[in-house]
């Protein structure tokens, strides 16, 4: 090596070896801070006499800390990246004395396990449930202190065993999760020549219709609880394949036959997180009703009693009809809204809409999603 060499050398050595002490300086200045930080999340807590990570959990004060942490970004990192570093970092402090308990359908490697972590971070004890109806059940007795179930796929639209829940349910809607869904084909064979059957959740099923028509067509389909318990049937089972997630495959040790199969590349599902009681508004909300109209109104009941919605200027972003199960060919209407139920105008407009109502309902008014 010529002497210039060496001294290039020694000069990117030195100019490397600067960064290194000055990441690690930055690093003691970070760990500090986080405990700082956790130093004021305990007093807060103190201060309000409360007890247990139930009282303590705010989520409407939780997304106006991550709309701040996006509305701040300025990279390298991504919005996404940088909301999830906060999200564990509020998740950790939030779980000093005792983690939240939030319940989830099961059993483990579950879409809807991970969008607890998405929603709550991994400093929380997951409960897993084998129903949507359980997990309700689950947080109704205390058992959680949240759950979370999917209500509706971008693809196969409403899950409807999750909206009949509240039919019957004290519970309310606190928050949602959106979370993008990659459908993987996993087994134990080593080609898909010997796939005999495929097991899935029907809605997973559904979302690879185009797929499994093309490259399974003769292969049987198989609906079960849950993509977990698929992926159990493909561990246990000669010639069984399952569709479901890479969390799945790494839970029951399979091997991704074919990734991401799934019919439309933006295939998402939207999961609600349920507790006990209704927050305050977060800045940024939407509200979710249960309501239907009297049985003596004529022509026009549904455009009748949400015309208050639009004349006090109320954007609907979602309606969703399910039997009332009070009576045969009697309908209860699911409707989202822009707005929290108790802010001007969407109070103003719910007020109206309540007078007209034969059943009204507010089912949740919660902070819109943050990525």
């Amino acid at each position: 090596m010529s002497k210039g060499s060496e001294s290039a050398y020694s000069a990117r050595e030195q100019s490397l070896d600067d960064l290194r002490d000055r990441i690690d300086r930055l690093d003691a200045e970070i760990q500090a801070r986080i405990a700082e930080r956790a130093h004021c999340a305990r007093q807060i807590g103190e201060i309000k006499g409360l007890a247990g990570p139930a009282e303590f959990y705010r989520p409407e004060r939780e997304a106006q800390i991550l709309r701040k942490v996006v509305e701040r970004n300025d990279g390298p990192l991504s919005d996404e990246e940088m909301v999830r570093v906060f999200r564990e970092l509020m998740s950790a402090c939030l779980a000093q004395e005792e983690p939240l308990r939030v319940a989830y359908l099961g059993p483990e490697g579950t879409f809807t396990q991970a969008a607890v972590l998405k929603h709550f971070g991994h400093s929380v004890r997951a409960l897993s449930m084998p129903t949507i109806s359980e997990v309700f059940r689950e947080v109704e007795s205390g058992g959680a202190d949240f759950g979370i179930a999917p209500v509706e796929n971008s693809s196969e639209g409403t899950v409807s065993h999750t909206l009949d829940r509240f039919l019957t349910s004290p519970l309310k809607i606190c928050g949602e999760v959106e979370l993008r869904i990659h459908q993987h084909l996993m087994g134990r064979m080593k080609e898909i020549a010997q796939v005999h059957r495929v097991c899935a959740h029907a809605q997973s099923l559904a979302q690879c219709r185009a797929w499994l028509a093309q490259y399974l067509p003769e292969v049987e389909q198989v609906p079960v609880s849950s993509n977990a318990e698929a992926a159990r049937r493909a561990r246990d089972e000669a010639g069984t394949a399952a569709l479901g997630s890479e969390a799945a495959a790494e839970v029951y040790e399979l091997g991704i036959l074919f990734d991401n199969v799934e019919d439309r590349e933006d295939n998402t599902t939207r999961f609600l997180v349920i507790g006990r009681k209704l927050f305050p508004p977060s800045g940024s909300d939407k509200t979710t009703l249960l309501i239907s109209a009297t049985s003596t109104t004529g022509p026009g009941v549904l455009m009748h009693l949400l015309q208050p919605l639009a004349r006090h200027g109320i954007n609907m972003t979602r309606i969703e009809s399910r039997p009332s199960r009070r009576r045969k060919w009697d309908y209860v209407f699911f409707v989202d809204i822009d707005g929290h139920a108790d802010e001007e105008p969407a109070s103003l407009a719910l007020e109206e809409v309540k007078r007209n109502a034969d059943l009204f309902r507010v089912l949740g008014a919660y902070p819109k999603r943050v990525l």
